[in-house]
């Protein structure tokens, strides 16, 4: 849905969200034992952060495992990134000196529903900009 993250505002994905989340698939009996439901908003966490996404049910991912992409523009708060960026759960290290790719490939994680306060990620939303009377502008 998006090229890495230069997309990431664009309509297709943006239609692809549920609710503004960033969606994370996820196998049926999964989601049963754990208690979650399609389009529900949960925390995907581990030791090293946290992001939010939105459970998308599919019997076509094998069990113990989900499915999130990449390429959410980061939003922060506090160690989560709001906006559904897997990048928070990873480690930051190269694959070599010369190539210095991703090592993802072991992203151990757990999911849990989210605070029912969870604030949406507001990463769209230009900022405020404020004009001084003695700027040109």
């Amino acid at each position: 849905n998006k090229l890495h993250s230069q997309l990431d505002h664009g309509a297709v994905s943006q239609a692809d969200r549920a609710a503004g989340w960033e969606p994370c698939v996820m196998n049926s009996a999964d989601a049963t034992a754990r208690g979650l439901k399609e389009g529900q908003v949960v925390r995907i966490f581990n030791d090293r952060g946290s992001c939010f996404a939105s459970v998308r049910l599919s019997d076509d991912i094998m069990l113990g495992v989900i499915q999130i992409a990449t390429g959410a523009w980061y939003d922060p708060s506090d160690d989560s990134c709001r906006n559904g960026n897997p990048n928070v759960l990873t480690v930051d290290k190269g694959t070599s000196r010369l190539a210095q790719g991703p090592i993802a490939h072991t992203c151990l994680v757990d999911v849990e529903p989210a605070a029912a306060d969870i604030k949406p990620s507001q990463i769209y939303t230009p900022p405020n900009v404020i004009y001084h009377a003695d700027s040109e502008g």
